[in-house]
């Protein structure tokens, strides 16, 4: 179900005509998003057809108990693909995440990356910012996930109790920090025993889904995928 905030959005949305996000030309029919140029152009990591051992899963190594993780491009700062990003947190774009999430959960399937996940947890939001926001873009990349694959979401398990500041001009150091203990366990009925994939819109040091991770394996025993749209390499 979807707030009056979100249905605002996507009705005005609706109305306007649709414009590539990265290059702002007029969409095609068939076209969602990023235009069939821009899409050929998309810094691809590929990194669903080796989920096992890659750079980004191997953030996770030691860290918290991850079987695989892959994201579908790789993330710099004003790129033409960060404004995938950009659009999607800052300029009232959900339809964006969940588009995407559609994109690159096909791509992923072909690989199987899905084929032994039970559910999907999207990273929260804290109260605050998502009111400010009308959304939690991470939400929105795993509807269009769940879309595809049919696996369930599952919202409310665990719970951002503060919002702590922008991460994006933050050392690995002060990241980490910034994410200590600002999850709470919720409800752990759901996950427990299962192979959880959680979903963010960009992986950079990784702290923040292995603080989210570390709440959830308070469940016991947990298993956990990563996916995400962007990667910082």
């Amino acid at each position: 179900m979807f707030t009056l905030t979100e249905l605002a959005v996507r009705l005005i949305n609706l109305v306007a005509p649709k414009q590539c996000v990265m290059c702002g030309c007029r969409l095609a029919v068939g076209e969602d998003v990023v235009c069939t140029s821009c899409n050929l152009d998309l810094p691809r990591t590929n990194y669903h057809e080796k989920p096992y051992d890659n750079e980004m899963a191997k953030l996770f190594w030691g860290r918290m108990p991850v079987e695989k993780a892959a994201a579908l491009f790789f993330y710099r700062a004003h790129s033409a693909s960060s404004r995938i990003v950009y659009s999607m947190k800052y300029l009232g774009h959900p339809e964006v995440g969940e588009l995407m999430g559609r994109m690159a959960a096909v791509e992923f399937a072909k690989s199987g990356f899905f084929d032994d996940v039970d559910l999907i947890v999207p990273v929260p939001l804290a109260k605050k910012r998502q009111r400010a926001r009308g959304y939690n873009q991470s939400m929105e990349i795993a509807r269009g996930v769940s879309e595809i694959t049919r696996l369930p979401i599952v919202a409310d398990a665990v719970v951002r109790k503060s919002f702590n500041g922008s991460q994006t001009e933050m050392n690995r150091w002060q990241r980490n920090e910034n994410v200590e203990d600002v999850f709470t366990l919720k409800d752990g009925s759901r996950i427990e025993g299962r192979h959880v994939l959680i979903v963010d819109d960009v992986v950079t040091t990784g702290a923040t889904v292995i603080s989210c991770a570390n709440e959830l394996r308070r469940c016991c025993d947990v298993k956990f995928s990563v996916m995400s749209l962007g990667f910082t390499k």
